[in-house]
């Protein structure tokens, strides 16, 4: 366990139908390879201890005596090993058999688990041999311990962590009503189903979907373990399908038809943080004392991640995906302007344009806009301001996309008003502070909003989510608008939203492309030789990290700690550990700074998961202090130093 990881595994090991000593030295090869690569649970099939093919065997006598002491010499031999151990065998108890799970730990038998749903319909007929589970749990004296039976049981990892994890077999995941409902309800994060699903046709999509859908419905892991090779083949086929995932998504999943053994980390940060977040998802008091809950001792060891952790969590990797995406965006972004232009019976909008990323797809939105609501392109005041730090390429790409696109574009240099009000407040032209940068700004805003009243129309703001993260804008500059198409726009994806656009759009796709070339500036200090001196991600980092750091704060609650764990996994090969805490810093320090800003930003679309709107998505004082995330930080430096 480290940083909330607990590392799972499904194993199903290729078995002998009936021979339970030979199943179970199959079995403790799986525990001591999994041990060995400080897997914490290790979960195997249903009946995997006999096979689940063994038909009327399960009623002979022979064959229970057998799984019961294939499952002790399991016990015995897991006494040296940190991990938890669950498998299923048929157990006979009360004068009935049940399709139960064995669980055990570092030679202790922990509980016993039986199944809820027996199905007896298409090649299923279980209840020739099996009873359901009791409604409460009861109480076995085996080796002189009280074990518990039932399927109320609750097994906590460890008390100093958050990791509890309960089970269901198989059939209990099909059902309306599955036992892992109230398993989450009474504080389960993580299911274990043990299961033996035939394969027909189509089957696995469905399987595949049903685990989806729980453990995104239950906010948890579910992890689903199958029988595998070695199962008879008398009338079905087993393929050990092995699933883990996490809130809806899978995180591994074997591969047809020899893949039986897979592993990963589960996040119970992110669970926890989600079921924190949702307040519909609660906790059943009222059910609590029907639960047994078993305490699971194991060593703390330190684990490396085998999970990819996706380094740009805004963008698919999937180039199918990520065309998907790009369009579904673009038609949110214009709808949303649409709306909001139907309301206020406006044909007019005003948007200053820079030949930067964020001003090039708003202006795109504001045409995509303009003609599914069939208005004249006219209506487009697109409008540029040279100054101090404006090169000739950005000035003239922007002439050149609007001249392509039917588009007006009035250049405006607002050089000499600039001049005039930094004299009329005593600043020296040659003195490039954050006076010299905003009044830039301020007078282009101050333009635009001018220029809107006047042509009876509204201003479209260009920042993009990034920026307001990092309040990276002049506040009462280009942090104001009458509407901010972009402000659900992380900057990572905002390039490929205009790259999309370019691959759709030939006649502009040279100076699309040129665009997402130039680095990111505001361009409000002097240019050398018609170059950019003012590179935006040299000042306050890298927006990859950046959105990264928001990504994992805002969706997922993560700490300091948590996220630095997870970008230096992330970009090992891009960024060094030093230089991930650097930015960090920043990013906290610029976040909570900048509140203020965020609290007096205009309207725009949630597009995405992430928001920062204060009327929606992020609430907090602009005077909230940070100083308990940055002693986080500084631990961490002291660490690695």
């Amino acid at each position: 366990m480290f940083e909330n990881y607990i590392k799972v595994a499904c194993a199903s090991p290729e078995i002998k139908v009936g021979d339970c000593m030979y199943n179970a030295e199959k079995i403790l090869e799986n525990i001591k390879t999994s041990a060995n690569n400080k897997i914490s649970i290790l979960c195997l099939p249903e009946l995997c201890i006999t096979g689940y093919t063994c038909g009327d065997l399960f009623l002979n006598k022979t064959l229970l005596n057998s799984a019961w002491k294939a499952l002790n010499f399991l016990i015995e031999h897991s006494k040296e090993k940190e991990i938890i151990t669950i498998c299923g065998l048929p157990f006979e108890i009360f004068g009935k058999t049940f399709n139960a799970a064995g669980v055990f730990s570092k030679g202790k038998l922990l509980g016993i688990v039986p199944k809820t749903n027996i199905p007896n319909y298409g090649e299923f007929y279980e209840k020739r041999y099996f009873s359901p589970a009791f409604e409460k749990n009861e109480y076995l004296n085996i080796n002189n311990k009280k074990i518990p039976f039932g399927t109320k049981i609750i097994f906590h990892v460890n008390e100093t962590n958050n990791c509890k994890f309960a089970i269901e077999i198989c059939e209990d995941l099909w059902i309306p009503d599955s036992p892992s409902i109230m398993h989450s309800k009474i504080g389960a994060n993580i299911i274990i189903n043990l299961s033996a699903s035939n394969e027909v046709i189509g089957k696995s999509e469905h399987r595949r979907t049903q685990v989806k859908s729980q453990s995104l419905r239950l906010v948890c892991a579910y992890v689903y373990n199958s029988a595998g090779i070695g199962e008879s083949t008398t009338d079905m086929v087993f393929l050990g399908h092995n699933i883990i995932s996490e809130n809806g998504h899978i995180i591994n999943e074997s591969k047809f038809p020899k893949d039986s053994f897979i592993s990963s980390e589960i996040d119970l940060s992110a669970i926890n943080f989600e079921r924190r977040r949702i307040n519909t998802f609660k906790f059943d008091p009222n059910i609590k004392k029907d639960y047994d809950t078993i305490l699971c001792n194991l060593n703390q060891t330190l684990i490396t991640l085998s999970r990819k952790i996706d380094p740009h969590p805004f963008i698919p990797s999937n180039s199918e995906k990520m065309i998907e995406r790009c369009e579904e965006i673009l038609n949110m972004l214009a709808l949303s302007l649409e709306k909001r232009l139907k309301y206020l019976s406006c044909e007019t909008v005003v948007v200053g344009v820079s030949g930067g990323l964020d001003s090039t797809l708003a202006l795109l939105i504001i045409i995509k806009t303009f003609e599914s609501l069939k208005l004249n392109l006219n209506g487009i005041k697109a409008i540029t301001m040279p100054c101090f730090g404006t090169t000739k390429n950005t000035k003239n790409n922007i002439l050149k996309l609007c001249k392509i696109l039917g588009v007006s574009c009035l250049e405006i240099d607002i050089t000499e008003e600039v001049k005039i009000q930094l004299k009329n407040i005593n600043q020296s032209i040659e003195n490039h502070s954050t006076v010299f940068e905003n009044a830039q700004a301020r007078i282009r805003t101050l333009t635009l909003m001018n220029i809107a009243n006047k042509e009876n129309g509204i201003v479209v703001g260009t920042g993009d989510l990034s920026e307001i993260s990092l309040g990276w804008s002049t506040y009462n500059g280009d942090h104001m608008s009458m509407y901010n198409i972009n402000s659900g726009v992380p900057k990572t994806l905002i390039r490929h939203l205009v790259m999309h656009i370019s691959k759709e759009k030939q006649n502009i796709s040279d100076v699309l492309s040129d665009i997402c070339k130039t680095p990111i500036s505001p361009e409000l200090l002097p240019p050398e030789s018609e170059k950019i001196t003012q590179n935006t991600e040299e000042i306050i980092g890298p927006y990859e990290l950046h959105d990264f750091f928001l990504y994992h704060i805002l969706r997922w609650g993560r700490t300091p700690s948590e996220i630095f764990y997870l970008a230096t996994h992330s970009f090992k090969d891009v960024y060094s550990e030093e230089l991930v805490l650097k930015w960090l810093r920043v990013f906290y320090k610029r976040f909570f700074a900048n509140q203020f800003k965020r609290n007096a930003m205009p309207d725009g679309p949630k597009i995405g998961t992430i928001a920062l709107s204060p009327r929606g998505d992020f609430r907090m004082p602009s005077d909230a202090a940070c100083n308990i995330w940055i002693e986080e930080l500084e631990n961490i430096k002291t660490k690695i130093e």
